[in-house]
């Protein structure tokens, strides 16, 4: 074998541990060193052969023991006990934490009885090994050390007992999400969760809810936790934004997980020790097998590095035929841990936040989680599923596309004992989201369990839009009212049986704490009272627009006008949307200028304004858009801005809320205005110029590459804008500079000025200041304009 310079040699060494267990010594071999001066050869160090070894079809689980011990410190149950005396010390004091938290729950000592074989088996694999490993140098092992400490530095989130099942979202360097302040809670302090036991939570889930401090249930989380874990009924489940609903569905569905696995383990028993003593060799093989392709996956997802990973498993003749052997066995094994929870929701940043929610919950039970997405590589998401996890939280798309490339782990939905449709009256609306249908009709048809129990959820599951006479007029035509629209839903969705309804919704569909207020202006002036107000009342403010256009042309003038706007919208990567989703919620003062892709669901912290640049187009996205504000009892503003063309659309959604008062104005100073509007208009002709001169630009270098490629000469007519000569173009560039600086003048010079009245000197020489600044929030000013009007009225 050649054993080459750096990580070559690694690879071989790799080889050398995985399919082979070493008896004898490798001797070097005579070589003519002639052949070192061809440059073919110029790397190789020596050569080195073995004629005493052993075939072990499952020594690569050996290999890489140590990582997979690492990575189950944070998410198998009861391993640490029977891997302890391998452990480096720092990693013990790891695994000891963990333990201590573990062993305080009574599912912690539900050990699956398979994971016991794969540690024997594995400790004995690790005894042939350690003979092989005094064969190394110091150097190499040191070499081979490094980057192990490496991976100990990427943090994995305490919160979730799979966190590596996030691909990319939650393996980058910060643990931090919007999620993190909604669920980090201090440690020193465990609220007193006795307002929970009667709602009949499992004692694993009580324990996570006292160390996130949630002391109490919201309503709507206390009616629908009985019904579902104690009845098992389907719950259909309407309140406002901001209520909890995610644990309303969360909690049953790890009820119901550990009440399959308490089952499923006395039965796994019995079969495996009648098993044990004929094909103990054969399961421990295949099982050991199986761990090793799972941890050799989760090594491949963490190095990034998958062509080394395809190399490794397939260079040695005896492990392809072991795969090869594996994979008949397959289906059994994903039968042995199925998937017993699915989750749908509508957007990608949901699904994220929802599993981060799970996890937190789960966080002593060690139900695994795993998420399905867009936006990311499907073959790590395929690779997660290699992990069998318990439950799956996925948007539609990209689950039903596994599904038809039939997954081990999702070939069998039989067994599927909970289904959540997130934000339903969204995910079943015509012309939306076909791949649902299919998945449904999937799941009510040949892959349809009697026993699975279903949830449904949205704020605005009971919004019954009146409907129009001249529909009305028609033949066949129904009024439709709550009632109708919850059974057209529930033959949708495929529940069958008579389900718990919850509806804890206003009349008026928004929160209580919500202050909602409107601005009339035309169409072009919009772009000033958003300035205004941006300006005027700083926080965390989050900018709705109906186009992903019109928030990219907001977020090139905000920035010009140095505002500093996070842009979210469905054309961005999705490891852009992640993070403009976090920066928003780590900074105190942001805008995020986004569509209704942020619309439901989303929990972002202390979101004190929404402003609907365009008003929406439907009720539910009005209500869904003013709900990322005002949550969980908080206060918040909603602002419309409303032009000419949105009259319309206002007016559908006042009469669909049943307003009993008219919405109040805005109140805006109207002496600013002028300077602001300077302003707007100079950085308006600086973004149309940049514009234009980079979408000309895009246009001709596309052109003049491909007349190269085909070889013909370029008209100028086909040509985007004249061709300018260079004293135009130079001149073009001065006054684009000019512009910049003149408004780099303006935005140095105070916008509200305060008029100070200067006073004398008093007895004491002190001089009485008067306040010159009166920081009035938004709410404060709103409130203030609302009681001078009161006291005219009188």
């Amino acid at each position: 074998m050649k054993a080459r310079k750096g990580g070559r040699f690694r690879s071989s060494f790799k080889l050398k541990r995985k399919g082979i267990q070493v008896v004898g010594e490798w001797k070097t071999v005579q070589i003519d060193p002639n052949l070192f001066a061809e440059e073919e050869f110029r790397d190789i160090v020596c050569l080195e052969e073995l004629t005493d070894y052993k075939l072990v079809s499952s020594s690569k689980v050996g290999k890489v023991k140590e990582k997979k011990r690492k990575a189950e410190s944070a998410s198998e149950e009861g391993n640490e006990e029977v891997e302890e005396p391998v452990i480096p010390p720092k990693k013990k004091k790891k695994d000891l934490r963990s333990q201590t938290d573990k062993g305080s729950t009574p599912n912690a000592t539900e050990i699956d009885v398979l994971v016991g074989k794969e540690a024997k088996c594995n400790e004995i694999i690790e005894e042939a090994n350690s003979e092989d490993c005094g064969h190394v140098t110091e150097s190499m092992s040191s070499r081979k050390d490094t980057p192990k400490k490496k991976k100990k530095k990427v943090p994995k989130n305490k919160a979730s007992q799979a966190q590596e099942a996030l691909p990319s979202v939650a393996t980058s360097k910060k643990v931090k999400n919007w999620t993190t302040e909604v669920l980090s809670a201090s440690t020193d302090q465990k609220a007193d969760v006795s307002a929970w036991k009667d709602l009949f939570v499992p004692e694993p889930v009580l324990q996570a809810l006292s160390y996130l401090g949630f002391s109490a249930p919201t309503p709507i989380q206390a009616l629908a936790l009985p019904s579902a874990i104690r009845d098992n009924m389907d719950v259909l489940g309407a309140a406002e934004t901001g209520s909890g609903k995610t644990l309303a569905f969360a909690i049953p569905m790890i009820h119901s997980v550990l009440q399959w696995q308490k089952s499923n383990n006395s039965t796994t028993r019995n079969d495996s020790v009648s098993k044990e003593s004929h094909q103990h060799h054969d399961e421990t093989r295949l099982e050991s097998e199986d761990e090793a392709e799972k941890v050799t996956h989760q090594q491949a997802e963490d190095s990034g590095d998958e062509d080394e990973a395809s190399f490794t498993t397939g260079c040695v003749k005896v492990l392809e035929n072991v795969e090869f052997d594996d994979e008949t066995h397959t289906v059994d094994s994903h039968k042995k841990r199925p998937l017993l929870g699915l989750v749908l929701t509508p957007t990608r940043e949901l699904a994220v936040q929802v599993k981060h929610h799970i996890d937190a919950v789960a966080k002593f039970t060690g139900i695994k989680t795993a998420i399905l997405v867009g936006g990311m590589a499907a073959q790590k998401q395929e690779r997660v599923l290699n992990r069998k996890p318990e439950i799956v939280i996925a948007t539609p798309g990209r689950l039903w596309e596994l599904v038809k490339e039939r997954h081990p782990h999702l070939s069998n939905l039989r067994q599927l004992r909970c289904l959540v449709i997130d934000e339903a009256d969204r995910m079943v609306e015509k012309g939306h989201f076909q791949e649902l249908s299919q998945l449904l009709e999937l799941l009510n048809d040949s892959q349809y369990n009697p026993r699975r129990q279903t949830f449904v959820f949205s704020a605005t599951l009971t919004l019954v839009h009146q409907t129009p006479t001249r529909v009305l007029q028609k033949k066949n035509a129904k009024k439709m009212d709550k009632k109708t629209k919850l059974e057209l839903l529930m033959e949708k969705v495929g529940i069958k049986g008579k389900p718990k309804v919850i509806d804890l919704t206003r009349k008026e569909a928004t929160v209580e704490t919500l202050t909602e207020t409107r601005i009339h202006c035309n169409t072009n002036e919009k772009d000033y009272y958003l300035y205004y107000f941006l300006l005027q009342y700083p926080g965390r403010t989050m900018v709705f627009a109906n186009s992903i256009d019109c928030v990219k042309r907001l977020s090139s003038l905000l920035t010009i006008l140095n505002c500093d706007p996070l842009p979210l919208h469905a054309n961005m990567h999705q490891k852009q949307r992640l993070k403009n989703l976090e920066r928003f919620a780590e900074r105190e003062s942001c805008v995020l200028l986004t569509t209704d892709v942020a619309a439901r669901g989303l929990d972002i912290p202390n979101v004190q304004h929404v402003i609907h640049y365009q008003v929406p187009r439907t009720s539910e996205l009005y209500v869904h858009r003013s709900g990322r504000t005002a949550r969980a009892a908080n206060e918040g503003l909603s602002l419309l801005l409303i032009g000419p063309e949105d009259l319309i659309n206002f007016r559908k959604i006042y009469k669909t809320l049943e307003k009993s008062e008219e919405l109040p104005f805005f109140p805006v100073d109207a002496k600013c205005m002028t300077s602001i509007k300077e302003r707007m208009n100079l950085a308006r002709q600086i973004e149309k110029a940049e514009f234009f001169n980079s979408r000309a630009k895009q246009h001709n270098s596309w052109l003049q590459q491909a007349a190269e490629a085909l070889e013909i000469d370029l008209e100028e007519d086909m040509l985007m804008g004249k061709k300018a000569s260079e004293q135009e173009e130079s001149q073009k560039q001065k006054m684009l500079k000019g512009m910049k600086k003149q408004l780099k003048h303006m935005l140095s010079q105070p916008l509200f000025k305060v008029l100070m009245k200067t006073k004398y000197p008093t007895q004491s020489g002190k001089l009485l200041l008067p306040q010159t600044s009166e920081s009035y929030s938004a709410l404060g000013a709103v409130s203030k304009k609302q009681g001078k009007k009161k006291k005219s009225i009188k």
